[in-house]
């Protein structure tokens, strides 16, 4: 995988943000996969202002959910359906009829696991997926010893995940549902590009098993050392438990402009 290491939050989300703009100029309608959680705002906030500067046209762009709390109504603050939409296709200017998630309501929710699975592949497949960490290496919600093959299942959150999502729902974990729609390893590795964003001291010890540990189901983010496109951008403080940090620097700045991320 590609590591890239940037001064800080707002620069790895102009970075990322650009290539996003110049995928959607290679194909219009692309498909963008996106996380919610605070890491990724700044992501979205550029990719808005290259739409409204128009180094970015996002009127044919599709999106899709990651992953979604079962149990909480679609109108709820909360859900990531709502949180998206805030977040991201407001902002963008993009309609609900170009959004896909999953249906966190569902009666049948392992139908609703098995349907989004199928949509995502009816679409076409996801063109750049944009993941957050967390500080045990989980991606989506796949939490620690998730299968590395996993598909889009219902997942049961751990205590410090929930513990880390309080701060959502008013500081109150017991707001905080147990259980999540999420897409699985083995669907987020069906991604044409993944495009990982870490920010800050707390994501370094994960980052550092991602990229340098092993591919292990207890890092499940270890298992983008499998996509043949993967690439992590991280700020200087997630970067400061690499061993290979100079050398990420090194690689990023010697390689041709033409080639991206």
């Amino acid at each position: 995988m590609e590591v890239v290491i940037v001064p800080d939050a707002k620069a790895g989300g102009e970075l990322i943000a650009e290539a996003m703009a110049k995928l959607l100029r290679r194909k219009p309608d692309a498909l963008l996969g996106v996380a919610t959680g605070s890491t990724p705002l700044p992501v979205y906030e550029a990719l808005a202002a290259k739409v409204r500067s128009g180094a970015a046209d996002v009127g044919r762009a599709r999106i899709a959910q990651l992953d979604e709390y079962v149990g909480l109504p679609a109108e709820h603050p909360e859900s990531y359906r709502s949180v998206l939409r805030r977040e991201v296709l407001e902002p963008l200017g993009i309609g609900m009829d170009q959004f896909t998630g999953p249906d966190g309501t569902a009666e049948d929710v392992q139908g609703a696991c098995e349907a989004y699975d199928k949509a995502l592949s009816d679409a076409g497949g996801v063109d750049l997926q944009l993941l957050g960490i967390g500080t045990d290496g989980h991606i989506g919600f796949n939490e620690p010893c998730s299968s590395l093959a996993s598909r889009t299942r219902i997942k049961t959150l751990t205590e410090q995940t929930r513990i880390d999502n309080a701060r959502f729902f008013d500081g109150d974990i017991d707001q905080v549902p147990h259980h999540v729609i999420t897409q699985g390893i083995g669907t987020i590795l069906e991604a044409r590009h993944l495009v990982l964003l870490a920010t800050g001291e707390g994501k370094a010890d994960a980052v550092a098993a991602t990229v340098e540990g092993p591919i292990a189901a207890v890092c499940p983010a270890s298992a983008l050392q499998l996509h043949p496109h993967a690439t992590v951008v991280v700020d200087e403080a997630a970067a400061s438990k690499l061993k290979l940090a100079d050398y990420f620097r090194h690689t990023y700045v010697n390689k041709p402009e033409w080639q991206g991320i």
